[in-house]
């Protein structure tokens, strides 16, 4: 089938080739010209404007919009100036839920529709196939299928979680329709802020493992400075690149999180590379919000979250104040930090 790529970045790119490797026609706009020129030599019909973009489109159209969330409204209402009833809009990125209800009411009453894709997979989806998590009605989601079973890992990708010979069951081709529009960036919002759990999970207890050798060190003895009680049992010298490939094999916690935390840690023994900033796009954030309202606790994920506001110095005020607190009830003077 036929359909239109709006953002041709890392993810687009990826999308639009796989489709094309399967048989599928695309045609590419995006703001910057170099992308689209490159993708129009592997064979997909380029544009450079949204009019040309529509023009292009075999009705009904299909324009899936790939552009970060903060700009994927005004980008799909952009497209929408172009397209008529019966033509769909795909929003792929990491839209807030709540704007793809409203969107789609917005859409719908001038015929067009809208339709919700939570993508996962990142810049190996080319290779492994995304993950895609759906929303919207059934008349586009089933006219999107075909696009939709060559875009997944399919069921090969995974073995089957019962061992049968039966129908495929909901979700196995690595596609799901979840629900109507929404619930596809709701569910793919609950993925990403599993995803902040996980990887905090794995990097604290790499982080254990690479301490493990504090019994080794010379520490100050002073009222500030909390003693090692058994410096004799941490001599461990612990390779934890080592730890995470045997981890990778076998192990309950296996998983592609864990290859590519092994990957990382191969490349850069000691992630001389980073500073530990760590960035949070917006979906753990909502995931958190989301808990609140419907009254579900999620402690591991608000946790995680928390962890990644501190790494980027936001808790810096508030251990100042601890800090003073001790100074003004115990007299104990802020020992500052060594190197």
């Amino acid at each position: 089938m036929q359909f239109g790529m709006v953002g041709i970045g890392r993810m687009g790119m990826g999308l639009v080739r796989r489709a094309m490797r399967d048989g599928h026609d695309a045609v590419a706009y995006d703001i910057n010209k170099e992308p689209v020129d490159a993708i129009a030599a592997e064979g997909a019909i380029g544009t450079y404007d949204l009019e040309s973009f529509a023009a292009a489109l075999n009705t009904p159209r299909v324009a899936w919009v790939m552009v970060p969330a903060a700009f994927a409204g005004a980008t799909v209402d952009k497209v929408a100036e172009h397209f008529e009833a019966g033509d769909i809009i795909i929003d792929g990125g990491n839209s807030m839920w709540k704007d793809d209800v409203d969107k789609a009411a917005e859409l719908a009453e001038r015929g067009i529709k809208y339709v919700d894709i939570g993508t996962s997979g990142g810049v190996y989806g080319l290779e492994r196939g995304f993950s895609m998590m759906i929303g919207g009605d059934d008349d586009a989601v089933a006219h999107l299928a075909p696009l939709l079973d060559t875009l997944a890992p399919g069921v090969e990708a995974a073995e089957r979680t019962l061992d049968d010979d039966g129908p495929l069951r909901p979700g196995e081709n690595g596609w799901l329709h979840c629900g109507p529009n929404g619930a596809g960036h709701f569910v793919k919002m609950v993925h990403n802020g599993i995803e902040y759990g996980m990887m905090a999970a794995v990097a604290e207890g790499l982080g254990i493992l690479n301490a493990a050798d504090v019994g080794t060190e010379q520490r100050q003895a002073d009222a500030e400075t909390t003693p090692l009680r058994d410096p004799q049992y941490y001599q461990y010298d612990i390779d934890t690149a080592a730890v995470a490939e045997v981890w990778r094999r076998g192990s309950v916690i296996s998983s592609w999180l864990i290859d590519l935390t092994a990957h990382a840690l191969a490349v850069d023994p000691n992630l001389d590379e980073f500073t530990g900033h760590v960035s949070d796009s917006g979906e753990g954030r909502w995931t958190v919000q989301a808990a609140i309202e419907v009254g579900v606790p999620a402690a591991t994920i608000t946790s995680s979250l928390f962890d990644r506001f501190s790494s980027r110095g936001n808790d810096d005020f508030t251990n100042k104040v601890v800090s003073a607190q001790r100074k003004e009830f115990g007299g104990h003077h802020e020992k500052k930090a060594e190197g």
